[in-house]
């Protein structure tokens, strides 16, 4: 067959979906912003987009911390719809929980002048080199200072 005759190459398409197999960048995230974003407090929006296109970590005693607010939001009046809907929605997040050595968290919290609840998450960013989202402003400026960020 002569060069001449040959069909050109067809063109290859690919058509790919956004996978979860992607790679995203970390993001550890702590109670204050779950919170907003699973009872639509009015930073909600802002947590909304904070958390897209993350992979989200954070302490293992995040669940426990979710499950205060939600017992404090029914004891000031929300409906129990209200609270299941949350908790389960907090259940479909994709959080990877990390376990936070007590003794690093006690050090950091001394040093910080943090709770060692408030630590964990810090060290938690400090240790997977990630963001920290906070609405909390006394671990934000913790954060700064320990990360070795700007203020």
């Amino acid at each position: 067959m002569s060069k001449a005759l040959a069909a050109p190459p067809q063109p290859l398409y690919v058509a790919e979906p956004r996978g979860n197999w992607l790679q995203r960048r970390p993001l550890v995230v702590d109670c204050s912003v779950m919170a907003a974003f699973l009872f639509a407090e009015p930073e909600a929006e802002q947590a909304a987009a904070q958390l897209a296109d993350h992979a989200l970590h954070a302490p293992t005693l995040l669940p426990y911390e979710v499950a205060n607010v939600a017992a404090t939001k029914q004891r000031r009046g929300a409906g129990a719809q209200e609270i299941a809907t949350a908790l389960t929605d907090f259940a479909e997040q994709r959080i990877e929980l990390r376990a936070v050595p007590p003794d690093s968290a006690a050090a950091i919290a001394e040093r910080c002048g943090l709770t060692a609840y408030d630590a964990a998450y810090l060290w938690l960013a400090a240790e997977l080199q990630a963001p920290l989202a906070t609405f909390d402003h006394r671990l934000a400026a913790a954060a700064r200072r320990h990360l070795g960020l700007p203020d």
